[in-house]
């Protein structure tokens, strides 16, 4: 993994920091590299409320913002950022608002490295609008100025478009960090943490405490 000035983190929800990068995360912190996490909501419509359930609708914006929290402090991540978004609508929100949010981010961190998802492969419209602003925050900087961008492809046909992933980092000496990260997002994260604990199906659960896959975005010249 690179030595870094500062990576700069945005991701649209509580725990997608987690199944994403969690371990990448904590190596970078584990060398003294800030890390900057803008988290843009705080899931208020996630689709568990625990399992068994523990929370409402009323409680689960209350109880993810404690989540989020306790999983920074698994990571190491001290910069937290909450934007106050409203979960499963970033991609509603204005575009010139949207961009002058990222590029403060940005101006206040000077991030020689940004983690977010990729564009066209990430599943959620909050994942995707998360990803196009990025982008397109990124793209209008002077070449030179530019933070590199390390994003996440969720989608299964990510590998056959973009090919196999441009960094592959090995987590295992934090895979226990990562485990207590998911642990601390006990409302979204039963069902998975039960995968893991499963003989029968926990070689591709294992795997996202292993490695952290990540494509590299390259702009049009």
């Amino acid at each position: 993994m690179t030595d870094e000035r500062h990576v700069l983190v945005i991701f649209p929800h509580p725990d997608d920091e987690t199944f994403s990068s969690a371990g990448t995360l904590a190596s970078y912190i584990d060398k003294g590299i800030p890390v900057t996490y803008a988290c843009l909501t705080l899931g208020q419509m996630g689709r568990n409320l625990g399992n068994p359930p523990f929370a409402t609708r009323e409680s689960l914006p209350h109880i993810r913002e404690r989540e989020l929290e306790e999983a920074c402090k698994a990571i190491g991540i001290t910069d937290l950022r909450k934007m106050r978004l409203r979960d499963k609508t970033v991609e509603f929100e204005p575009y010139d608002q949207m961009d002058a949010m990222v590029k403060h981010l940005i101006e206040d961190t000077n991030p020689s490295l940004i983690i977010s998802f990729y564009p066209k492969f990430a599943v959620h419209p909050d994942h995707e609008a998360t990803a196009n602003v990025v982008v397109r925050t990124v793209k209008r900087m002077k070449s030179s100025e530019r933070p590199r961008l390390t994003l996440v492809a969720f989608s299964n046909d990510a590998p056959d478009i973009l090919g196999e992933p441009d960094i592959q980092n090995d987590i295992s000496q934090y895979s226990d960090i990562k485990l207590k990260a998911f642990e601390a997002h006990a409302s979204q994260t039963g069902p998975f943490l039960r995968q893991l604990a499963s003989p029968e199906i926990n070689g591709q659960a294992q795997s996202f405490l292993k490695v952290e896959p990540f494509w590299t975005y390259h702009f049009e010249s």
